[in-house]
């Protein structure tokens, strides 16, 4: 089952509109802020969640009087991110792939925190993947391809999320990587490009980020 989460981030209608006519999803889960994306859409989400400290009360107060989309509230003080929890609920509710915009923006604190939650959903078995305008990010432990026809953007970064990635290496890349080892904190895999028809990024071992990226 394929879920959107929507959160309350750097994300415009426009965007979200463009990722619901591309993509197929089950169910849906709107973040705090996110429930105001929906509002001029035909489609509603299945759930809204959060401590709603920053949602609008007037649009919540409408969902709650004008619609019979389930909503869960939670208190302020928490130990969780509004983002977490609806993660968790997404997987508890049957989710086998989920897709997260409206996570990234000004606060990097929340950016950062959005992408350490893709780990959350791989030690699940479940594919989690980040998209804003501008980017695509995927944390990965086995091997990827990427078509060039289907990729997202223009360049392909590398960076490990492990102390240390071992024995990387791409083909069909720009730049190509042989069974070089990426310990964190050397850029070496950033702005990387296709130039045949499908990226192969393979490595023995570690966890790895893949961002698709463009200007």
């Amino acid at each position: 089952m394929e879920t959107l989460i929507v959160a309350g981030g750097s994300v415009t209608k426009n965007f979200l509109n463009q990722i619901l006519e591309q993509h197929h999803f089950d169910d849906s889960i709107a973040v705090d802020k996110g429930m105001e994306l929906f509002l001029d859409n035909v489609c509603k989400p299945d759930l809204i969640l959060g401590d709603f400290d920053s949602a609008k009360p007037e649009v919540l107060r409408l969902f709650r009087e004008e619609t019979k989309v389930i909503i869960m509230e939670y208190p302020p003080e928490k130990d969780e991110t509004d983002t977490e929890l609806a993660l968790r609920i997404a997987i508890e509710r049957k989710a086998t792939k989920i897709t997260l915009i409206g996570v990234t923006g000004t606060r990097m604190d929340h950016t950062l925190g959005a992408i350490q939650l893709l780990g959350y959903g791989l030690k699940r078995n479940v594919e989690c993947i980040l998209i804003d305008e501008h980017n695509r990010i995927r944390l990965v432990q086995t091997d990827v391809k990427i078509a060039k026809n289907e990729q997202y953007g223009t360049y392909v970064s590398l960076i490990p999320f492990s102390p240390l990635v071992r024995k990387v290496t791409t083909k069909g890349m720009k730049y190509p990587l042989v069974a070089e080892d990426l310990p964190c904190f050397i850029v070496r895999g950033v702005s990387n490009e296709i130039v045949d028809d499908i990226g192969e990024i393979s490595f023995e071992d570690g966890l790895l980020l893949v961002i698709e990226s463009k200007d």
